[in-house]
């Protein structure tokens, strides 16, 4: 029993989340920090509409964004659909006809498939306006090819594209470390290279960001880690000044860039989001690591291993087949504060090549955040847990899941 495991564990939680929670203080007071350098007060919780021009909160939170992430300049914009929004901002305001996108982490996340142009026609890909594509494979042991890496980039390499977190393949995510290598590497062959990271999933896990190791830019969702599981929609972009307006100008339009844009009196819930951002990745570490102590005692793959460190806010487990991952998501489901009464079942979705299952009883809708779970119906049929506002949330989610699952 799920019950029985927990008292096992138990000795090891108070040492593990102890460690966690050191960490949620370190990166709090960074946010602390930053806020206080930038006089943060209840006027700048006022909105403005229309254009969104001289909005003082909006001005405020990009300068404070900015210095969490260790940028030069950040615009955190509501009107970002999503982090694949942002990311895309970022792609075209950027590259252009002849420039080279050379992906190093092996093959990107699905939903950027369609914006490169690997999948899809005639929707103004980055292949269509003739941006070329390379991708460095994964080695056997689906590790960065670093060997590759030293020889990859090329005079038409404009950007690297680093995908920090694992997305929907087996590999591990990448460290703050494993980053400042990568860049390190690129800027050796080529010091004009833009090196871009889709920092989804992976913010305030360690106690830097990207940019504080040589990034030129990266991107990321607000319903992720970064929004603190109550803001309601947005994404945002943060590096080089210079390249983050010319994302900006693609968000908006040229001229208009990042003075434009109205935040829907929405500053108070960015700020906050902000503020618990930590504490809240905090927790969805303590619930990923109890779900892969619990998963790997009951002989399933597990990534990360319980005793391997945490890169990014995703859990994964191998399965094995699609009933014991529809049941999975199910459990999660039952067992969410949303629509609890809902049974997930496997369909297409906009973006993504295979079908999917997905547990996401969230309070903003595709928060993964907040306690979800999904995975694509291929093999060797994966689910991906993510976020989770309380570890003990997790803990009595996981009671129905085991229950149904079973051991491997």
């Amino acid at each position: 029993m799920i019950s029985l495991k927990l008292e096992n564990l138990e000795d090891g939680l108070f040492s593990i989340f102890s460690g966690i929670d050191a960490q949620v203080k370190e990166n709090l007071q960074r946010v602390l920090t930053a806020f206080r350098r930038y006089r943060i007060g209840s006027h700048h919780f006022a909105g403005v509409t229309g254009y969104g021009h001289d909005d003082l909160g909006r001005q405020a939170l990009d300068q404070v964004f900015a210095e969490v992430m260790g940028a030069e300049a950040a615009i955190v914009r509501v009107q970002f659909v999503s982090g694949t929004h942002a990311i895309a901002c970022a792609l075209y305001g950027i590259l252009r006809p002849g420039d080279e996108l050379l992906a190093v982490a092996g093959h990107p996340y699905d939903t950027l498939e369609e914006v490169i142009g690997l999948r899809g026609k005639n929707q103004g890909s980055l292949a269509e306006f003739g941006v070329t594509y390379r991708e460095l494979d994964l080695t056997p042991a689906n590790s960065l090819d670093w060997e590759g890496l030293a020889m990859a980039v090329g005079a038409k390499t404009r950007m690297v594209l680093i995908q920090r977190s694992c997305g929907y393949s087996w590999r591990p995510s990448l460290t703050i470390a494993e980053i400042e290598r990568i860049v390190r590497l690129v800027k050796q062959q080529n010091p004009q290279t833009i090196c871009f990271v889709d920092n989804c999933y992976g913010e305030f896990v360690e106690n830097r960001e990207p940019p504080a190791v040589g990034a030129d830019l990266i991107a990321g969702s607000l319903i992720k880690n970064p929004g603190g599981t109550i803001v309601p929609a947005g994404g945002y972009v943060a590096g080089r000044a210079d390249l983050v307006e010319a994302a900006a100008c693609r968000l908006t339009a040229p001229g208009v860039g990042s003075s434009g844009g109205a935040t829907f009196d929405q500053n108070r819930l960015l700020f906050q989001g902000l503020f618990l951002a930590p504490q809240m990745v905090g927790e969805a570490m303590k619930g990923n690591w109890l779900t892969a102590q619990v998963f790997h005692q009951l002989g399933y793959p597990v990534k990360p291993l319980p005793d391997a460190p945490q890169r990014d806010v995703i859990q994964a487990i191998q399965l094995g087949s699609p009933e014991k991952l529809i049941a999975f998501c199910r459990a999660i489901q039952q067992n969410s504060p949303i629509g609890s009464y809902l049974d997930p079942v496997p369909a297409e979705m906009p973006g993504y090549e295979s079908q999917l299952v997905m547990a996401g009883g969230t309070f903003i809708d595709g928060s993964t955040s907040e306690f979800s779970a999904d995975g694509p119906l291929r093999e060797p049929y994966v689910v991906y847990c993510q976020g989770g506002t309380h570890w003990t949330h997790v803990a009595i989610a996981l009671e129905t899941a085991v229950a149904v699952v079973g051991p491997a």
